[in-house]
């Protein structure tokens, strides 16, 4: 299944659902299925926000975006973790309201909803399994993988209300939602900002990238090293080496086979400075 169709599937299919999770939440009196369902509405327009950068960073570049419009999975995945933490805000709200209200959880509902949750949640994370190395298809995956165990906490909820009658564990598990939401965002919130910031990608040590310069026997010396993310699947880098000896373009090909192989950098932009003169840098490295 190609990226755009799972998108496709998995946005129609979690609307639907929230529709239905949501209507009987509210007739459940079950503020535990209504954070359930708040959970799944971000994750939905976080999908549907990843997929239109996904769209648009496909876009040629222009003479005003020289890069193109990569960088806008980036701001996407920034933006999906705003929203989970949106969704917190409004599940505390609600919970705040009903605190010295009375209620009546309907747990059989309860337990059918969020069981058809764990289902459709799954599926939807599974519809992103094999395309993690994208942040954002890599939110999308975790997001709905964590909606299929928050679905399960709901179903224990449902089942421990129908045996005790203690309403109260409604509420409790609400709040638990919301220190899982909170956890799982917080790691994204982070990759996002370091990306956004042009901070060297995860997945890629800037000190071994030196070291395999310093390791090759024509470079006597390095300078202005700069590795950042284009998108949330693109790296690039650019560099000054000096050189001891006169190079060619067989050097600079082998260089950047190397860094395609050893670190997956496929953008690169590598600025050759031969002679003793040029071991420092005279522009502002």
């Amino acid at each position: 299944m190609n990226i755009g169709t799972a998108f496709k599937a998995g946005i129609a299919i979690n609307v639907i659902f929230i529709i239905v999770e949501s209507v009987y939440g509210f007739l459940s009196d079950s503020m535990a299925l209504v954070s359930d369902a708040g959970h799944n509405f971000s994750d939905v327009l976080g999908l549907a926000i990843s997929w239109i950068a996904i769209l648009i960073s496909q876009h040629k570049p222009t003479n005003r975006f020289t890069y193109g419009f990569r960088r806008s999975t980036i701001l996407a995945a920034l933006l999906n973790s705003l929203l989970l933490l949106g969704a917190v805000g409004f599940i505390v709200y609600e919970n705040i309201i009903r605190i010295n209200k009375s209620f009546d959880v309907n747990s059989s509902n309860v337990i059918i909803i969020a069981s058809i949750g764990i289902v459709v949640n799954g599926f939807t994370a599974w519809l992103f399994m094999n395309k993690r190395h994208d942040l954002n298809i890599r939110s999308a995956f975790l997001h709905f993988l964590s909606d299929a165990l928050v679905s399960s906490g709901v179903v224990i909820a449902g089942v421990l209300i129908f045996f005790t009658g203690a309403q109260w564990i409604d509420t409790v598990v609400s709040f638990l939602i919301i220190i899982f939401i909170l956890y799982s965002t917080y790691r994204l919130l982070i990759d996002s900002l370091n990306l956004a910031l042009d901070a060297v990608p995860e997945n890629i040590d800037s000190r071994d990238v030196r070291e395999f310069f310093m390791s090759l026997p024509e470079v006597c010396d390095i300078h202005d090293l700069h590795i950042w993310a284009m998108s949330t699947t693109e790296t690039a880098l650019t560099v000054h080496l000096a050189t001891c000896k006169p190079t060619d373009m067989r050097f600079m090909n082998m260089v950047q086979d190397q860094l395609h192989k050893k670190f997956g950098l496929d953008h690169t932009t590598i600025q050759i400075e031969y002679g003793e003169n040029n071991r420092e840098c005279k522009t502002n490295c």
